[in-house]
């Protein structure tokens, strides 16, 4: 396609020619001029009028197979441009705008008859997390003569979410405790819990909401329901998405400074907010699939807390959420485990991921201990990735505190290390 400078210049020179051939005829009155500059002009007016017609009574199909993506997986999509109309299109340029990183659906559409349709097809690699614009789109197509290009915008734009990475974890040892979030206890217990061990018959003293109506008609005697001890109680999980938390290698760069990232290479970005997110992600997909109850806590800036539950609609809600979670909370850790300290359970076990090398979390961090939930830290290693300070007098506190840690290092693979043995 002609580069519109070339384009341009042509056009003038048609103009310009144009010009001197009505100044000649009018000066020596000669037809052949004036015929000359007739065609000239009648030539322009016909390829402005192509242009114009070659991007009207037009169709474009945009149609995305899901709205949710992954990265590391591909995002589908398909595209149809059907000419409504009787007059034929030489070429035609669709171009797109999304800002999806390397997402490359523009396409240059071949020559078309009166009423067909073309079709083509685009995969892409998703390869950052976060929402993305789909769309718009323009069409841009000229005459044959190569004098005019016309534009045609489609403002249509729909949204896309790619959540981000995870890693497959084959094992992950929670902390011990008295109350579930370790090992399973198969103890009898006296009051009612949510695990139901079995039947036995009525005894003196034992409470009507224990009677198993079902089993009771059946033996046409009361028979009551005997509980266990619950093991499977609650997980949260409460990722540090603070300001002062964040470490990122210098050369990496962001859409609009603060977006998404702008990916360079495969594998993780280096930076602590991405080794949060993809750690995050994986132990909620974990922990879902064994089918234990599990709540998410995070600044991302916004307050953005998910009750525990089961199953994967749990899942979504925790992955869409770290997709578009940002390091700009100005709250430090140690204040956000204040405020969310009121509405954790005797029992818990609390999941912290963090880079932050502050003492002042780990001392709220004790007082959960305190009020018996087990507190069990996620470290990434902020040295790793650029900064001053050390993790081991981190380690040490937290060892102090009797808080469990494992510490997740650049390039480390997570999987391997956060199977092993909590320290």
């Amino acid at each position: 396609m002609i580069v519109p400078v070339q384009r341009q210049h042509r056009r003038n020179s048609l103009y310009l020619l144009l010009i001197v051939c009505l100044v000649i005829g009018l000066f020596t009155g000669r037809a052949f001029f004036f015929s000359i500059a007739y065609s000239l002009g009648f030539v322009l007016a016909i390829s402005y009028l192509w242009a114009w017609f070659a991007v009207r009574w037009l169709v474009i199909g945009r149609k995305t197979r899901t709205r949710r993506a992954q990265v590391g997986k591909t995002l589908n999509e398909s595209f149809t441009v059907r000419n409504l109309s009787f007059i034929p299109k030489l070429w035609l340029e669709i171009r797109d705008h999304s800002d999806l990183p390397n997402h490359r659906a523009s396409h240059v559409v071949p020559a078309m008859g009166g009423n067909q349709a073309y079709r083509w097809y685009v995969e892409t690699l998703c390869q950052t997390r976060g929402e993305f614009r789909l769309g718009p789109m323009s069409i841009l197509s000229g005459d044959p003569f190569g004098l005019y290009l016309t534009p045609r915008w489609i403002q249509a734009t729909s949204r896309v979410i790619v959540y981000p990475a995870t890693v497959n974890l084959t094992k992950f040892e929670l902390p011990m405790g008295t109350l579930s979030g370790g090992e399973a206890q198969r103890q009898r217990s006296h009051y009612v819990t949510t695990n139901a061990a079995g039947v036995r018959d009525y005894g003196y003293g034992d409470s009507f909401n224990r009677i198993h109506w079902k089993s009771s008609a059946r033996k046409d005697k009361l028979i009551v329901k005997e509980f266990e001890i619950d093991p499977l109680v609650d997980i949260w999980i409460f990722s540090d998405f603070s300001a002062a938390s964040l470490v990122e290698d210098p050369t990496l760069e962001r859409i609009n400074q603060t977006g998404p990232v702008i990916p360079r290479s495969s594998g993780i970005p280096p930076s602590t907010e991405e080794y949060g997110v993809v750690i995050a992600a994986s132990l909620a997909q974990y922990f879902i699939n064994l089918e234990r109850a599990v709540g998410f806590a995070a600044y991302t800036p916004n307050r953005e807390v998910h009750q525990p539950e089961r199953g994967n609609r749990q899942m979504t809600h925790i992955f869409e959420t770290l997709a578009v979670a940002r390091s700009v909370s100005a709250y430090s850790l140690a204040q956000m485990l204040t405020l969310e300290m009121p509405y954790l359970t005797r029992g818990t076990t609390l999941i912290v991921i963090t880079s932050s090398l502050d003492p002042a979390w780990v001392t709220e961090a004790q007082i959960l201990s305190r009020r018996g939930i087990r507190p069990m830290c996620i470290l990434i290693d902020p040295t790793s990735f650029g900064a001053t300070g050390s993790v081991e007098d981190m380690r040490a506190r937290l060892q102090l505190a009797k808080i469990p840690a494992i510490v997740v290092r650049r390039g480390d693979d997570l999987a391997g290390v956060l199977a092993q043995r909590v320290m």
